[in-house]
């Protein structure tokens, strides 16, 4: 309850539910498409548009958006109308937004700028405008899986079967990419570029070992980020450690515990 008792840390709070709701579901929709490594080419990406915005005295946060806007959409559009293979997409844009990055901060004038918290994260300069917009985010992220729930798991698992459906394939693809984005880009403080992609795979990958049920992946990885989010936070504030780190380990914890028990009820019911 001490953690109650100060500004920062309730913004910090706030924040670990905000984003491990919007990663929770994300995330499910990106391992379910079997995607992993698209929200890290997003990620990855935004440390170009963090680099440019440095350089040109602006806030890193719009910079990261614009760029990872404009590479989620850019992987869509290389994968569906250039017949590029998603993963090269990915890979391409990955490496030329790290490059750009580097290159922008290494050209930056005057002393290098102080890179540890967008890289690993800290939850703790989390700000009131980062929550309003993390919240509007969150808003409209549950919002679409609560009311098109079946038509992103036809486009998820196939998109051929979804378009004869009548589901707009090309608009909920887009769409989803763009959600994303702008979920990486509102989670980097919290978590960090490096640390992101794990967010966004484990929930759903710890859920998905107990149910096959999309809607139920969905639902339960938005719980299981928040939880984990949560126990960082708790774990950084009683042995300071990192955030983003202690959360990663959070998700492995669970991952391993999951496992197990489940291994051991299905050999209970092989006998």
């Amino acid at each position: 309850m001490e953690i109650l008792e100060y500004r920062f840390l309730q913004h910090a709070l706030m924040a670990a539910v905000l984003s491990g709701v919007t990663c929770g579901l994300i995330g499910s929709w990106v391992v379910s498409r079997r995607t992993v490594f698209i929200s890290g080419g997003i990620t990855h990406a935004s440390f170009g548009g963090i680099g440019m915005a440095t350089y040109l005295g602006w806030n890193p946060i719009v910079g990261a958006a614009l760029v990872a806007l404009l590479s989620a959409v850019g992987i869509e559009w290389a994968a569906e109308r250039m017949k590029v293979r998603e993963d090269s997409a990915i890979g391409i844009v990955w490496s030329v937004g790290m490059a750009l990055g580097i290159v922008f901060i290494s050209i930056t004038p005057g002393y290098a700028p102080n890179l540890t918290a967008i890289l690993f994260g800290n939850i703790l300069t989390v700000t009131s405008g980062d929550l309003v917009a993390g919240g509007a985010l969150a808003a409209a992220v549950v919002t679409l899986f609560a009311g098109w729930t079946r038509p992103l798991m036809y486009v998820a698992f196939d998109r051929d079967w979804a378009r004869t459906q009548g589901v707009p394939v090309r608009m909920v693809g887009y769409g989803m990419a763009a959600l994303a984005a702008m979920t990486v880009v509102l989670s980097i403080r919290a978590v960090g570029i490096v640390l992101l992609i794990s967010l966004l795979t484990f929930p759903a990958v710890i859920v998905n070992s107990l149910t096959k049920s999309f809607p139920r992946i969905a639902l339960w990885s938005a719980v299981v980020a928040v939880g984990a989010n949560l126990a960082g936070l708790a774990a950084s504030w009683r042995w300071n450690i990192p955030t983003g780190a202690a959360t990663i380990f959070a998700l492995v914890i669970m991952l391993i515990v999951v496992k197990f028990v489940s291994s051991q009820i299905k050999r209970k019911r092989a006998r």
